[in-house]
């Protein structure tokens, strides 16, 4: 028997692992994906013409194997290993509501494939709920994470810049990553047009400085190769991969089991606690059951939810832990793919260093300096960066050689990320009917979005064309519609916190209310999502806990 199991080990997987091992506990991390190996695995060392079709999967292909899966930006040759087959692996959703579920199953998990993008939720953000009546009221408020925001980017490596707001608390940063040249003279104007909004450097998960960073476990400064999606040898951004698996194992606490599919959680109505988790062998498809003293669900927002859902007994009917009916609902994502872009005048005698893996942000200033006709708000990235040469181009001779020395234009983009408000009826069910090819019946989403975040998709684009053109910028494109809800990649709220048993699934410490050795710290425990991206949070509340558990574990409450 395990003193922890862990299901999954992507970004909150691996905090998990690392918090608990190092505390003294034989933790088992089980991942339905295959075993990647850090380095060696990776696609970054391939040249542009080493890619298969310069990087471009079949269309054909694309439409069989991936047909949503290739929606995602990230998706080509290069990266193409770590997308799941949605041939093998199929979900359902109504004909009306299509959802875009972006899925890696390898060790790492996602972790491998993120944006990387890591801004902390704010005070307002943990009060949102209680203050306009949506979701459940937070257990939590900012100050009970913000020593553990504090403790998980000292470790991940954020870089970043102290600027001061409240709607975007400061970190522990390393430094930031510069601006160009034309996005300094956007923020100077943006900031001059529009007082009550700020332009700052992105707060990414790279190491930034020339100073050893957890030298023991073999990271490097970014290269600002911008090859990020393929993974990363020096392990300059931040991932279970390069990080918190490799810390864990140093403790000699840690064992892995990949290519194990979690079925469902073993209750004991005596004690009523879970006492194993039962796995399905990918590959052989025999099951098989771990035992342990606890067991932190981090699987994924969608994933725990079909877990609990399946793991229906005489004692919760509906789903464990699920007595509110909550399990399943309240699913959330980011508003994706609204703004606008445009050629920026001038600079044309410069160019930038590098491949910047990185934009600006604009935070939140809707509904915090300024007013909307909605609740919550919505931030912008984005960045002002120059084509690149165009071989592509009808000519001969000098004049050809001449135009292939010449770059393109400087190019301004604003890219919308808006908060989903958490409604009951965005939810993931079982399928009545459908199983996958290892028996387990498969999900059915239905979520979409509505009035609220409808207004704030025309705000955010008329937003963004506004802040081109006070640049004094042309806008040359823009969109007022989602492209698609999930594409964000920030499914939350499948199993979340409140301070309510009747209508809540956690409680403050991110414990089931009915099973006091059940956790979860994933997506689906977010109450609320905020505008900015999740993956910090989720960092810090695994990290949050884990602490909890193991000194529950040791008083025996548990």
């Amino acid at each position: 028997m395990f003193d922890a199991i862990v299901i999954g080990s992507g970004m909150s997987g691996g905090w998990a692992a690392k918090e608990l091992t190092e505390k003294g506990l034989k933790t088992l991390v089980i991942e339905r994906g295959r075993h990647i190996e850090h380095r060696a695995d990776y696609t970054d060392s391939l040249l542009p013409w080493q890619l298969p079709n310069l990087g471009m999967v079949p269309e054909e292909e694309a439409a069989r194997d991936y047909a949503i899966q290739s929606q995602c930006y990230a998706f080509t040759t290069a990266t193409q290993q770590y997308w799941v087959k949605d041939s093998e692996h199929p979900y359902s959703y109504p004909e009306d509501k299509p959802f875009f579920w972006l899925r890696g199953y390898h060790l790492g998990g996602r972790s491998i494939m993120w944006g990387r993008q890591s801004y902390r939720l704010s005070p307002m953000d943990f009060e949102a709920n209680a203050k306009d009546g949506h979701g459940s009221d937070w257990p939590i408020r900012y100050s009970d994470l913000a020593p553990w925001y504090d403790h998980v980017e000292k470790f991940a490596g954020i870089s970043g810049s102290k600027e001061g707001l409240p709607q975007l608390p400061d970190g522990e940063f390393l430094p930031p990553m510069d601006l160009t040249v034309p996005e300094k003279d956007f923020k100077a104007r943006l900031e001059k047009a529009f007082p009550g909004r700020r332009l700052i450097a992105g707060r990414c998960a790279h190491l930034t400085s020339a100073q050893p960073h957890h030298l023991e476990l073999g990271r490097a400064p970014c290269q600002y190769r911008s090859l990020c999606d393929r993974g990363c040898s020096y392990g300059a951004y931040f991932s279970s991969l390069s990080a918190t698996l490799p810390a864990a194992r140093r403790t000699g606490n840690l064992t892995i089991v990949t290519d194990s599919i979690a079925h469902s959680l073993v209750y004991d109505p005596k004690s009523r606690k879970v006492s194993g988790v039962r796995v399905i062998d990918a590959n052989t498809k025999q099951g098989r059951t771990y035992e342990a003293k606890m067991v932190f669900l981090c699987a994924s927002a969608i994933p725990t939810a079909q877990i609990l859902l399946n793991s229906a007994c005489e004692a919760f009917p509906e789903g464990l832990a699920n007595r509110s009916g909550a399990v399943g609902r309240y699913l959330m994502d980011h508003l994706y793919g609204v703004g606008a872009g445009g050629m920026y005048p001038g600079f044309g005698d410069i160019y930038h260093a590098g491949r910047r893996p990185n934009g600006f942000y604009i935070p939140r200033y809707r509904n915090v300096t300024e007013s909307g006709d909605y609740l919550r708000g919505f931030g912008f990235q984005g960045s002002v960066l120059r084509a690149g040469w165009n071989a592509s181009q009808p000519g001969i001779g000098v004049d050809l050689k001449a135009k292939l020395r010449t770059p393109g234009p400087w190019m301004v983009w604003l890219a919308g990320f808006g908060e989903m408000l958490p409604r009951p009826d965005n939810r993931v069910t079982l399928h009545p009917t459908r199983k996958d090819k290892w028996g387990i019946p498969i999900v059915h989403i239905d979520c979409s979005l509505g009035e609220n975040e409808q207004k704030m998709l025309v705000a955010a684009c008329e937003d963004a064309k506004q802040m081109i053109q006070a640049a004094g910028a042309a806008v040359l494109y823009s969109n007022s519609e989602s492209k698609g809800v999930g594409l964000a990649i920030h499914e939350m709220g499948t199993a979340h916190m409140g301070v309510d048993p009747a209508r809540s699934v956690l409680n403050k410490y991110n414990q089931a209310h009915d099973v006091s050795n059940l956790f979860v710290t994933d997506g689906a425990c977010m109450a609320s999502g905020g505008c900015q991206n999740p993956s910090l949070t989720y960092m810090a509340i695994s990290a949050r806990a884990a602490h909890h558990a193991t000194e529950f574990l040791r008083e025996g409450v548990i």
